[in-house]
């Protein structure tokens, strides 16, 4: 059944994650599409797209590139609810605990007529009109990665208008949900005491990106007269998107 694999890892009395609810799923001729921002036991980017009632996803562990020489890496991971696709917060334990940040969203249009035969293909082409990806991109399937049996793929920029040399993770990092806020801001709201002795990455460069992050998450939280960040700010979304 959809959404098996996605409950099945996730306790809901711990994670604020949405358990999803096909009946809430309006339809239309747009399809949304999300990226989140997710610092867990490593830093990524999860790229979500409406399919079938239900997000199709792909963990990019460098996130998406505009560069058209670019192969990013995108593991294919458990179909997510709908109701994700909006979702920006703090899951506190268990599978991907850590800190989620809605980094992109917008809508999408497949450029090929069949989309399962296409994913069945492993050669899957599609155009993304947000704030940050906008543009024809590929979806390449491979041989597969590491031991996790689930099919890896190349996320790949088609060279168009909105391609070029620009690193867009570190040029535009901040959340769409939250304006200017970045992942200390999302802990900050939150509780950044969470993981100051047992964070979910402890060494390496996650790690110390962790400590960063929830040292300045406390200090934000300390400070009596810090200005929240600025509440998320209304859009009309295209006709048959969901959030």
């Amino acid at each position: 059944m959809p959404l098996d694999e996605y409950r099945r890892k996730r306790d809901f009395t711990k994670s604020p994650e949405p358990a999803g609810n096909p009946a809430a799923a309006p339809r239309g001729e747009a399809r949304y599409f999300c990226v989140q921002k997710h610092l867990a036991s490593h830093l990524h980017y999860d790229l979500r797209l409406e399919h079938g009632g239900v997000l199709l996803s792909w963990a990019v562990p460098k996130g998406p590139s505009l560069d058209w020489n670019d192969k990013r890496l995108a593991m294919q991971v458990e179909d997510h609810p709908l109701e994700y696709g909006s979702f920006e917060g703090v899951i506190p334990e268990g599978y991907g605990a850590g800190v989620v940040m809605l980094w992109d969203y917008g809508t999408w249009t497949p450029e090929s007529p069949d989309v399962d035969a296409a994913l069945r293909k492993g050669d899957f082409k599609f155009t993304l009109d947000g704030f940050k990806l906008k543009g024809s991109w590929a979806l390449i399937r491979t041989k597969g990665y590491g031991d996790s049996g689930k099919p890896s793929w190349l996320l790949i920029k088609h060279k168009d208008h909105w391609s070029g040399p620009l690193d867009i993770t570190e040029f535009a990092p901040l959340s769409v949900k939250t304006p200017g806020a970045d992942l200390a801001d999302i802990l900050a709201t939150d509780t950044p005491d969470l993981w100051t002795r047992n964070p979910p990455a402890k060494t390496g460069d996650t790690g110390k990106l962790f400590q960063r992050i929830i040292a300045t998450a406390r200090a934000l939280k300390a400070t009596p007269h810090a200005d929240p960040p600025a509440a998320p700010a209304k859009r009309r979304r295209p006709r048959g998107a969901t959030r």
